[in-house]
């Protein structure tokens, strides 16, 4: 199983900057997820496949399914509840 979070952001982008120290406490506290920074700016065609129209947006991914979606600046407890949630076997 692989779990990944995906953070769209942009350098102008002031709300992703406030997002980005969340994100890296959780990267260093969850060895098994996978965690990739995605700049909307360079990376036009994933902010499409992904239809992120706002900024940031943290998606988090379980085998390749969204597992859960969030929009602008989010708490740390709702992004930490949503990887625990796509650790969880399926069915569990």
């Amino acid at each position: 199983m692989t779990v990944r979070l995906l953070d769209f952001y942009a350098d102008w982008c002031g709300p992703c900057k406030k997002q980005d120290p969340i994100l890296e406490e959780l990267e260093a506290e969850y060895d098994d997820v996978e965690f990739r920074k995605i700049d909307v700016d360079t990376e036009q065609d994933v902010a499409n496949q992904y239809q992120v129209r706002s900024l940031p947006t943290v998606v988090v991914e379980r085998d390749g399914d969204i597992v859960d979606r969030f929009v602008g600046f989010t708490q740390r407890e709702d992004i930490e509840a949503a990887l625990e949630q796509a650790a969880q076997p399926a069915g569990a």
